[in-house]
């Protein structure tokens, strides 16, 4: 399989989803500003959010698809039927508990994520209403986490990357059609995610029917390979989700600022999370399963060359766009959610936001490359310990950074720690043995460097005054954004090119 062929196919699916996820995100901006009403609405869905991070995919995937690999490539596809099985009836039984509670207990809730709410009673009253409808939500997309693993598991890498695509087809739907049906339109949101969440579901059904891994009731705790994932998921909580828990606690400090602060953070973190699907998730989704196969088979050499291609290919395409978003914060937001209920303002305080998230970008996609050299080798114990020092960092920082910044101090705070994080993973995939870097490292990155400056300087020239975005129609600011992105991109290839990279550089076969 090359790898960089699937790389392509993945992010292309990825890519039709993100776009749809700022079509999805324009509209709400539009309809519904930033203010209270999506305060509140983003914190309701936040929660499930994080849930569904914490242990659908981040925890779930990196324990269950090495286990599953590891099971089709040494004992067969009906051993690993087996095991779906078990997974698919505990992992079932235990969000549809967890679904019930979260409804039951949504005012408790709501106080301990957004405590600041409590001062607003009218506040706090319709993000409890939200939270009930869009917590179930975490059932659904629990269960399309499994069946993604299993159908990546057998290449079919594709299907999960397009089923984002229905949540925000639903999205869009019920808040540019259905939301004048609600007394409180701000409800359709929350219906949208939920339905988005039973679309995902039923349209990877087929798949897993297409290759006879569609899950059968069995239930029994005592499964050896169900244990091995619990004992895994366990740790892999913290491991894999520490910016998900960071990101949580920015909510709860961002509640106590002003009004529109959690909808700022909300926009900035959703063209952060474009590359950050788009080259982070799709190269971390696959590389595991060929991770785990050289692992398993016991070659080492191929193991720390797959690292080593992840980790430049990510420098080569991160790096120009957390230029970019640093850079052109401003014709980026405007073009994207300037219109309707969104202000000047509101452009501004983003743009602020996105300015010190951009710092952290390549950290958060290279967490994504480092962290599955360890979980391909059920090594948890490492990433804890990261993870746990990282998370106590972040949080001074946001203490710090808040008072000086405001609402992008929790953005800065952020995106350092994902760069530490990444930094630590790696010095220890280093002294472990695990990763040994290339020769040509210095040079690589001297001619990076030389391209993002050149790329950065188109930009900063052509780019014009901020007046410019922040007056006029959202066609013009696309008619503007267009040529100037194409030429910054345009300026960044022709001089790797120049510099001697090459397409074929970069092609890489896998497991």
């Amino acid at each position: 399989m090359n790898l960089l062929k699937a790389l392509a196919h993945t992010s292309g699916m990825t890519l039709l989803s993100r776009i749809l996820g700022f079509i999805r995100d324009a509209a709400v901006a539009h309809v519904f500003g930033a203010g209270g009403l999506t305060d509140a609405f983003f914190v309701a869905f936040r929660i499930p959010n994080l849930l569904r991070r914490l242990f659908a995919e981040g925890a779930f995937s990196q324990a269950f698809v090495p286990i599953l690999a590891a099971a089709k490539t040494r004992h067969g596809e009906e051993s690993a039927h087996r095991l779906i099985d078990h997974v698919a009836t505990a992992l079932t039984v235990a969000v549809l508990f967890t679904s019930i509670l979260g409804v039951a207990f949504a005012p408790q809730v709501v106080a301990l994520s957004a405590p600041g709410f409590e001062a607003d009673p009218a506040k706090f009253a319709v993000t409890t209403q939200l939270l009930r409808v869009t917590f179930p939500y975490i059932f659904f997309i629990a269960l399309v986490s499994l069946a993604a693993g299993v159908l990546n598991t057998w290449n079919r890498f594709w299907v999960p990357a397009f089923t984002p695509v229905l949540l925000n087809l639903s999205f869009i739907f019920f808040t540019l059609v259905a939301a004048p049906w609600f007394k409180q339109p701000i409800m359709a949101l929350a219906w949208g995610a939920l339905v988005g969440g039973a679309l995902q579901l039923l349209f990877q059904w087929p798949f897993l029917r297409s290759i006879r891994m569609l899950p059968r009731f069995r239930w029994n705790l005592h499964e050896p390979g169900l244990l091995r994932v619990l004992k895994l998921m366990g740790p892999a909580v913290v491991g894999v989700s520490v910016g998900q828990i960071s990101l949580l606690i920015s909510t709860i400090f961002a509640s106590y600022l002003p009004t529109g602060s959690v909808s700022w953070l909300f926009y900035a973190d959703r063209l952060m999370e474009f590359p950050t699907g788009l080259l982070g998730a799709a190269l971390g989704t696959i590389l595991l399963p060929s991770l785990v196969a050289h692992h398993a088979a016991g070659d080492e050499s191929r193991y720390s060359d797959l690292l080593d291609w992840g980790l430049r290919l990510t420098l080569v395409l991160t790096l120009p766009a957390a230029v970019a978003l640093a850079v052109a914060g401003v014709p980026l937001v405007s073009t994207l959610f300037f219109r309707g209920a969104f202000q000047p303002h509101d452009v501004l305080m983003v743009r602020n936001a996105l300015m010190a998230y951009s710092l952290g970008l390549t950290g958060l996609i290279a967490v994504k490359i480092l962290a599955p050299g360890f979980y391909a080798r059920q090594d948890i114990k490492t990433p804890v310990k990261i993870a746990i020092l990282v998370l106590g960092v972040t949080q001074l920082m946001n203490l710090v950074f808040m008072n000086l910044f405001q609402h992008a101090g929790l953005a800065l705070a952020t995106g350092l720690g994902a760069c530490l994080n990444a930094a630590l993973l790696y010095l220890g995939l280093r002294r472990r043995g695990l990763y040994h870097p290339r020769p040509g490292w210095g040079p690589f990155l001297a001619k990076l460097g030389v391209a993002l400056g050149a790329m950065a300087a188109v930009l900063t020239l052509f780019q014009g005054t901020q007046s410019r975005w922040l007056t006029g129609s959202s066609l013009l600011h696309a008619a503007y954004l267009v040529p100037l992105v194409a030429a910054a991109a345009a300026t960044y290839f022709a001089v790797l090119w120049l510099l001697g990279f090459r397409l074929k550089d970069f092609s890489k076969n896998g497991a």
